[in-house]
């Protein structure tokens, strides 16, 4: 049976290409959808007959008078899986609109067909991120884990390791319907590869272990990154977990959230494997941050010259001139913001204790202001 939604959406991709009043009828002949809103709910005489003898019916004036809500047209039935779930009609003089009557009922069950496979692969999708959400959350598998697994044909013997995929923050709107059918459809997993939504902000790829190692989850990053970049201007960050047993999934999950931590503040990729102190800082609660920023930079949070200054100092790996030329500034002015900066904050930037302080306060500061 055509659902009333669905009828609607007919008439609408129908009448693109038909200016002639349509209406379309359930099983039980009434009219859940019409180029005329005033036939909605009633009942068509004319389709159930052609519902229930499975055949085209002609409408003519003469019929108007001897069957109960019918107009001159004609009437076909929709076949769906070789079932009749409704008819589509055409008002009209039946001898100018049965010439459309083919294409229209083609039309019609390619909808249905289009819909009905679109249904079909939202329900696998939303089956699979279930799935794998269950995954990086146990420890332990119950029985209905494996046999789900089973039934998705998905091999729980392969390592595997979490990549999450994040949007830039100018860019969570939710992902729609169609533009991850693109993107799963676009890129040609291998076999145990698998890919998920996340959420409105997110998707998820578990890359089966294989021998490339490292270079195959670059590659198949970068070919995402540069897919979606080009078509449809969203800037991508990337943060990777470490291949694991499959009964470690959860692990490798962790990993990756805190690689995609450091990640989204550069818009890259960043591999857990590489974090070094932004492994730890990740641990830091926010109160502590919020604390240590207020301890450290509060004194010239407002100053942009000196922060900048300051910032400059630290990737240039403190060097004055090259410091001093990147900032266009003498470097007379460099010594006197250092040297102000150190009697305002009481932390000397030439000191490496200090300098690591201020460095970690820059660090907090950055991921508040983001956040």
């Amino acid at each position: 049976m055509i659902r009333p939604s669905l009828a609607h959406t007919i008439i609408s991709e129908v009448r693109k290409l038909l200016d002639e009043d349509l209406i379309v009828v359930d099983p039980s002949g009434t009219i859940i959808a019409s180029t005329d809103k005033e036939r909605m709910g009633s009942f068509h005489e004319g389709a159930l007959i052609s519902y229930n003898e499975r055949r085209r019916l002609i409408i003519t004036q003469d019929d108007e008078s001897k069957l109960t809500g019918v107009k001159a047209g004609i009437n076909l039935p929709i076949f769906f899986q070789d079932q009749v779930v409704g008819v589509i009609g055409i008002t009209g003089d039946p001898s100018k609109v049965s010439a459309y009557g083919e294409l229209l009922r083609k039309m019609t069950e390619l909808l249905i067909k289009e819909k009905y496979y679109a249904e079909q692969l939202e329900w696998h999708a939303r089956t699979l991120e279930a799935f794998v959400f269950d995954w990086v959350q146990q420890k332990e598998w119950t029985r209905s884990f494996i046999n789900q697994a089973k039934m998705l044909h998905i091999d729980l013997t392969v390592s595997r390791q979490v990549i999450i995929g994040y949007y830039g923050q100018h860019n969570r709107e939710r992902i729609q319907r169609e533009w991850w059918i693109d993107v799963s459809q676009t890129f040609t997993r291998q076999k145990d590869d698998l890919l998920v939504r996340w959420g409105n902000d997110r998707f998820v790829m578990l890359l089966a272990n294989k021998a490339e190692g490292k270079e195959r989850a670059v590659h198949s990053i970068q070919q995402i990154q540069k897919y979606i970049q080009n078509k449809y201007r969203h800037s991508l960050s990337f943060g990777v977990g470490q291949s694991v047993c499959p009964q470690e999934l959860y692990r490798s999950f962790e990993q990756a959230e805190r690689a995609l931590a450091v990640a989204v503040r550069t818009q890259s990729i960043v591999f857990e494997e590489d974090l070094r102190l932004d492994m730890c800082l990740q641990d830091v609660k926010k109160q502590t941050r919020v604390d240590f920023v207020q301890r450290t930079l509060e004194p010239i949070m407002k100053d942009e010259d000196l922060l900048e200054t300051l910032k400059t100092f630290i990737a240039r790996n403190q060097s004055f001139k090259e410091t001093a030329e990147t900032l266009h500034i003498h470097i007379n002015t460099l010594h006197y913001r250092l040297k102000k900066m150190e009697d305002k904050t009481g932390l000397n930037p030439r000191d490496f204790h200090d300098l690591t302080t201020l460095y970690l306060g820059l660090l907090f500061l950055e991921d508040n202001l983001k956040n």
